[in-house]
This record gives structure tokens, sequence and C-alpha cells, in this order.
């Protein structure tokens, strides 16, 4: 099966980046350690490559992180010590030898719509609340950003510098690992379309977010009667034991909101090449890029063409049938072929 496509648009993006564990086993049960250990990750990876963090969550078998990057580039090179140094430091705690990661790291790119952020951030705030693991998010005892966002303060976590002490251990000294460790702090940025918000009034948007998450937890518990697990009884789970169901829900390849969806699908822009026949769910480009190259390009062309058929009848609509010679397949259709040859190649070239 081929890999998709990592797309980031012109100019950066907004991207919510998840990664489950293999087989969903519970290899991230929240310990002190552990947590410290995963702040650490996260704060030096997006320091190094300057990513800014939005917020994160990291239950039992798997996390979400909100980030803003530049390009795939960025993502890839921020992903990989991330995903890499929690990977080594959980295999070192647990005493697991397979794979920590069922597969790679996904990005969603989300829209510039106030409502898509907004549904992303509560979406990753939302969790250990929604899965009925907790009550309230400040009980969750793993990484969680809400508390940390309403204070408005960063999270603290260390950085072994495992190197180092490799090194001193083959020299023969018995420093302990607490002498190779980085203070690091993970710093939050604010949701990019409440960025003119002040500091103040950005908390109490995010109290309210994290109001409504429990207020809609509660009135699920008090419909179906179950109360939720809590945090003792998580942090006695077995880093290696695996749930009997692992809920997985297809991810989005965007998440534009519907009001956007709309607009995106009548608005005409000069210059830039729409389709219109795409299941009215998000733009040609979009879609290509969960595609390998071949089927995008098979895809964009078929739609290509419909899009040129359908404005030659709005145009002419007592012509004949549409010809490959006509005027409306001539220097704008060159045009718009170049600009997806060259979406296509820069696509294939940030793949990673």
């Amino acid at each position: 099966m081929p890999r998709l496509l990592r797309f980031i648009p012109e100019g950066g993006a907004l991207v919510e980046v998840t990664t489950r564990t293999f087989q969903g086993r519970l290899l991230l049960t929240p310990r002190p350690l552990l947590n410290r250990i995963i702040i650490g990750a996260l704060a030096r990876a997006s320091r190094r490559h300057g990513v800014r963090v939005v917020a994160v969550t990291c239950v039992s078998n798997h996390y979400h992180t909100l980030l803003w990057v530049d390009d795939a580039e960025q993502l890839a090179t921020c992903m990989n010590v991330f995903n890499a140094k929690v990977a080594r430091e959980v295999g070192r705690l647990t005493g697991w030898r397979d794979k920590i990661w069922s597969r790679r790291y996904q990005a969603i790119v989300i829209s510039h719509e106030e409502a898509a952020q907004v549904e992303r951030l509560t979406y990753v705030l939302a969790h250990s609340v929604k899965e009925n693991l907790v009550a309230r998010v400040e009980e969750w005892p793993g990484v969680h950003a809400g508390p940390a966002l309403i204070a408005g303060k960063p999270m603290e976590g260390v950085w072994y510098d495992r190197s180092r002490e490799y090194l001193a251990r083959m020299k023969g000294d018995d420093a302990g690992p607490e002498q190779f460790a980085e203070p690091e702090v993970l710093s939050f940025v604010q949701l990019p379309c409440w960025e003119h918000l002040t500091p103040e009034r950005y908390r109490a948007q995010i109290a309210v977010l994290i109001q409504k998450i429990a207020a809609d937890a509660a009135a699920e518990r008090a419909r179906t009667g179950r109360q939720p697990l809590g945090p003792e009884a998580i942090r006695k789970q077995n880093p290696t034991s695996q749930p009997n169901h692992v809920k997985k829900s297809p991810a989005r390849a965007s998440t534009p909101s519907p009001s956007g969806l709309a607009e995106r699908s009548t608005k005409r822009t000069p210059g830039l090449w729409r389709p219109s026949g795409m299941r009215q769910k998000s733009c040609g480009m979009e879609i290509a890029t969960r595609l390998s190259p071949s089927a995008a390009f098979r895809l964009t062309c078929r739609s290509f063409e419909k899009s040129r058929r359908h404005s030659r009848q709005q145009d002419d609509p007592q012509g004949g049938p549409f010809q490959p010679s006509d005027p409306v397949c001539t220097a704008s259709s060159i045009g718009d072929l170049a600009v997806l040859f060259h979406f296509l190649l820069t696509s294939s070239r940030a793949s990673y």
C-alpha cells in the first residue's frame, strides 16, 4: 500500500498529529517519569526545529498534538526526534522489546476557519474525559495541556542525554542517569484563529471549552450510568497489556468547517483551479494528498476535464460536445496543468 503524501500548504498550516502504539498496547500508561520525558522530548524537538505547539494530550496508547509548521520537512524532522526519543525511553522503562509505534505519525491539515480549529482543539483536549477514563481534565495523571493552558504556564519536562550516559559508563563512571538529565520547558502558542485575543481572554476561552467537555461527559455518564475508571486504576494498568478493543476511526485528509466547504465549493478565484465534482468534501489538492502520485494524477486529471466541461457548458449552453481543441482548454488549461505538476512534484519530494 503506498504511503500517504505529506503536504503542507504554502505559508504554513495548523496540523493535528497523532501516533498510536503497537497493537494499541498501554505502553504510554501515565507515570511521573514518563510524563516528564514526553514533555521534554516534545519541547526539545519543537525548539530545535522551530515548530510551535498549541496543545498536546497523551493517553495510554496514543497521543494527539496540535502544531503550527511551515512545511512538511519541518514537521517530519520534528516528529522524527520526538517519536524516536519517546520510543527509546518507553522501551527502557517498560522492558518492551518490540516496536513501540504501530506506524508512522499521521498528520491532518486543519483549515483556517475558526470553527474547524476550535473543533480540533476541543477534540484534543477532550481526550481522557470523552473515553470516560476520568471525570475532569484536571484528574488525568498523564500529559495533558489543559491545566497548563488555563493557567497560562508552560509544562516542565526532562531530556536524558543517553549518549553522554553511555560514554560515562564505558569509562567506568558510576554516575546515575539524573546527572545527564537536562531540563526542558514546553511553551504553548495561541490557536491561530485566536491570536488576536489577549492572554487573559485566551485562557478564559480555553476554560470554557474544558468546562463544556466536562459537562458533556457528565451528561453522557448520567445517560448510561457508567462511572469513570479513575486516576488510581489508570496508574495500575500493565503497560504491556493489550486492550480487548481499540477504537479506530478514519482520519480526514483535512478539516474544513461546513461553512468553509460551501464557500470553497462555490467561490471561483481567477488563476486558481478548483474542481467542482469532488463529492463536495474538499478540494482536489487535499484529496490528492491522501493518494499515491499516480492515483493523484489520474484523479485530478479526471476532475480537471470534468471542471472544464462544466465551465464550457455554462459559457455556451447550446454548444456541442466538449473538444480538447476548444479555446477554453488552451492557455488557462496549460497554466492549471503546470500548477498540478508542480504540486505533485513538491508533494512527492516532501513525503517522509
